[in-house]
Protein backbone atom coordinates (compact mmCIF):
# COMPACT_ATOMS: atom_id res chain seq x y z
CA UNK A 1 0.00 0.00 0.00
CA UNK A 2 1.43 3.11 -1.11
CA UNK A 3 1.81 6.22 1.59
CA UNK A 4 0.34 9.47 0.59
CA UNK A 5 3.04 11.83 1.33
CA UNK A 6 2.31 15.23 0.30
CA UNK A 7 2.82 17.73 -2.62
CA UNK A 8 6.43 15.99 -3.40
CA UNK A 9 8.69 16.42 -5.82
CA UNK A 10 10.23 12.93 -5.99
CA UNK A 11 12.08 12.95 -9.28
CA UNK A 12 15.40 12.31 -8.16
CA UNK A 13 18.20 11.96 -8.37
CA UNK A 14 19.28 14.41 -11.06
CA UNK A 15 22.99 14.99 -12.86
CA UNK A 16 24.75 18.01 -10.91
CA UNK A 17 26.10 20.44 -13.08
CA UNK A 18 28.15 23.93 -12.62
CA UNK A 19 26.77 26.41 -15.08
CA UNK A 20 29.11 28.61 -15.96
CA UNK A 21 28.39 32.42 -17.94
CA UNK A 22 30.68 35.63 -18.22
CA UNK A 23 30.34 38.63 -16.06
CA UNK A 24 32.94 41.31 -17.06
CA UNK A 25 35.05 39.65 -18.84
CA UNK A 26 35.23 36.43 -16.33
CA UNK A 27 33.72 33.52 -16.08
CA UNK A 28 31.12 32.83 -12.71
CA UNK A 29 30.12 29.59 -11.67
CA UNK A 30 27.39 27.94 -9.38
CA UNK A 31 26.45 24.62 -8.72
CA UNK A 32 22.68 23.16 -9.93
CA UNK A 33 20.83 20.15 -9.21
CA UNK A 34 17.50 21.45 -11.16
CA UNK A 35 18.05 21.03 -14.72
CA UNK A 36 16.12 19.05 -17.12
CA UNK A 37 15.27 17.72 -20.74
CA UNK A 38 12.17 19.60 -22.16
CA UNK A 39 12.18 17.78 -25.68
CA UNK A 40 15.10 16.69 -27.82
CA UNK A 41 16.72 20.32 -28.18
CA UNK A 42 16.12 22.24 -25.09
CA UNK A 43 17.21 21.73 -21.80
CA UNK A 44 16.01 23.70 -18.07
CA UNK A 45 18.22 25.56 -15.95
CA UNK A 46 16.22 26.63 -12.95
CA UNK A 47 18.19 28.97 -10.43
CA UNK A 48 16.66 30.61 -7.57
CA UNK A 49 16.30 33.98 -8.79
CA UNK A 50 18.53 36.19 -6.30
CA UNK A 51 21.46 34.61 -7.77
CA UNK A 52 24.40 36.42 -8.78
CA UNK A 53 25.21 34.71 -12.18
CA UNK A 54 21.45 35.33 -13.20
CA UNK A 55 21.81 38.45 -14.30
CA UNK A 56 25.04 37.36 -16.43
CA UNK A 57 22.93 34.98 -17.86
CA UNK A 58 20.63 37.50 -18.92
CA UNK A 59 23.36 40.21 -19.77
CA UNK A 60 24.57 37.65 -22.17
CA UNK A 61 22.45 35.06 -23.26
CA UNK A 62 24.41 32.24 -23.06
CA UNK A 63 25.50 29.68 -20.19
CA UNK A 64 27.68 26.34 -20.31
CA UNK A 65 26.75 23.21 -18.72
CA UNK A 66 29.76 21.26 -17.09
CA UNK A 67 28.73 17.95 -15.66
CA UNK A 68 29.98 17.38 -12.27
CA UNK A 69 32.33 14.15 -11.48
CA UNK A 70 34.02 12.85 -8.45
CA UNK A 71 37.24 14.61 -9.55
CA UNK A 72 35.52 18.12 -9.53
CA UNK A 73 33.02 17.48 -6.70
CA UNK A 74 35.09 19.33 -4.36
CA UNK A 75 35.22 22.47 -6.37
CA UNK A 76 31.71 22.43 -7.32
CA UNK A 77 30.74 22.10 -4.29
CA UNK A 78 32.65 25.11 -3.34
CA UNK A 79 31.15 27.43 -6.03
CA UNK A 80 27.58 26.49 -4.69
CA UNK A 81 28.05 27.56 -1.48
CA UNK A 82 29.02 31.10 -1.65
CA UNK A 83 27.88 34.04 -3.70
CA UNK A 84 29.18 35.61 -6.89
CA UNK A 85 28.52 38.99 -5.60
CA UNK A 86 30.35 38.58 -2.62
CA UNK A 87 33.01 36.60 -3.66
CA UNK A 88 35.04 36.13 -7.10
CA UNK A 89 34.90 32.93 -8.41
CA UNK A 90 36.61 33.38 -11.35
CA UNK A 91 39.73 30.92 -10.67
CA UNK A 92 38.06 27.83 -9.00
CA UNK A 93 38.43 26.02 -12.78
CA UNK A 94 40.71 26.10 -15.12
CA UNK A 95 38.62 26.99 -18.33
CA UNK A 96 38.30 27.36 -21.85
CA UNK A 97 36.13 29.76 -23.73
CA UNK A 98 34.01 27.44 -26.20
CA UNK A 99 32.75 28.27 -29.63
CA UNK A 100 29.74 29.77 -28.40
CA UNK A 101 31.34 31.98 -26.06
CA UNK A 102 30.97 30.62 -22.86
CA UNK A 103 33.54 29.67 -20.16
CA UNK A 104 33.41 25.85 -20.38
CA UNK A 105 35.40 23.90 -17.19
CA UNK A 106 38.61 22.07 -18.56
CA UNK A 107 38.48 19.38 -16.22
CA UNK A 108 34.49 18.56 -16.68
CA UNK A 109 34.19 15.77 -18.41
CA UNK A 110 30.96 17.07 -20.34
CA UNK A 111 30.07 20.34 -20.97
CA UNK A 112 27.32 21.65 -23.33
CA UNK A 113 27.04 25.58 -24.50
CA UNK A 114 23.76 26.77 -24.13
CA UNK A 115 21.86 30.03 -25.97
CA UNK A 116 18.98 30.86 -23.82
CA UNK A 117 16.13 31.10 -25.98
CA UNK A 118 13.33 31.87 -23.31
CA UNK A 119 12.86 32.48 -19.35
CA UNK A 120 9.99 30.93 -17.36
CA UNK A 121 9.63 32.41 -14.04
CA UNK A 122 8.08 30.51 -11.04
CA UNK A 123 7.93 31.79 -7.42
CA UNK A 124 11.51 32.39 -6.43
CA UNK A 125 13.01 30.99 -9.39
CA UNK A 126 14.47 31.62 -13.01
CA UNK A 127 14.00 28.84 -15.07
CA UNK A 128 16.15 29.15 -18.05
CA UNK A 129 15.31 27.36 -21.52
CA UNK A 130 18.50 26.82 -23.76
CA UNK A 131 19.14 25.35 -27.66
CA UNK A 132 22.75 23.32 -27.18
CA UNK A 133 25.18 24.96 -29.33
CA UNK A 134 27.96 22.35 -28.88
CA UNK A 135 28.43 19.13 -26.50
CA UNK A 136 31.92 18.75 -25.67
CA UNK A 137 33.00 15.10 -24.22
CA UNK A 138 36.12 14.16 -23.07
CA UNK A 139 37.11 11.38 -25.81
CA UNK A 140 37.73 8.70 -23.07
CA UNK A 141 34.10 9.08 -22.21
CA UNK A 142 32.93 8.01 -25.91
CA UNK A 143 32.06 4.58 -26.81
CA UNK A 144 33.43 2.74 -30.24
CA UNK A 145 30.72 4.19 -31.73
CA UNK A 146 31.28 7.78 -31.17
CA UNK A 147 28.87 8.03 -28.10
CA UNK A 148 28.64 9.04 -24.58
CA UNK A 149 29.20 6.91 -22.32
CA UNK A 150 28.35 7.08 -19.23
CA UNK A 151 29.52 4.67 -17.04
CA UNK A 152 32.78 5.73 -17.44
CA UNK A 153 31.74 9.02 -17.55
CA UNK A 154 30.13 8.62 -14.12
CA UNK A 155 28.54 11.79 -13.68
CA UNK A 156 27.25 12.88 -9.82
CA UNK A 157 23.60 12.89 -9.08
CA UNK A 158 22.21 15.20 -6.59
CA UNK A 159 19.32 14.16 -4.33
CA UNK A 160 16.92 16.23 -2.60
CA UNK A 161 15.64 17.43 -0.09
CA UNK A 162 18.48 14.85 1.74
CA UNK A 163 21.07 17.02 0.04
CA UNK A 164 23.40 14.03 -1.01
CA UNK A 165 25.51 13.47 -3.86
CA UNK A 166 25.39 10.48 -5.18
CA UNK A 167 26.96 8.15 -8.19
CA UNK A 168 25.79 6.56 -11.00
CA UNK A 169 25.29 2.87 -10.57
CA UNK A 170 25.26 -0.54 -12.75
CA UNK A 171 23.55 -0.89 -15.95
CA UNK A 172 20.10 -3.38 -15.59
CA UNK A 173 19.83 -3.24 -19.75
CA UNK A 174 19.14 -1.84 -23.04
CA UNK A 175 15.86 0.44 -23.25
CA UNK A 176 12.91 -1.08 -24.50
CA UNK A 177 14.86 -4.64 -24.54
CA UNK A 178 12.62 -6.44 -21.63
CA UNK A 179 10.13 -8.93 -22.77
CA UNK A 180 6.26 -8.05 -21.98
CA UNK A 181 5.93 -9.25 -18.21
CA UNK A 182 2.33 -11.59 -17.90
Amino acid sequence: MKKNVGSVLALYPTPLVVVGAMKDGKPTWTLVGHVGILGHDRILVSLAANHFINGAIREGGKLSVNLVDRAILPEADYVGSVSGAKEDKSTVFEYETGEAGTPVIQKSPLAMECTVVDIYNTQGFENFICTISSTLVEEDCLNEAGKIDYGSLKPVLFEFPTYEYLETGEVLGKCLSFKEQK
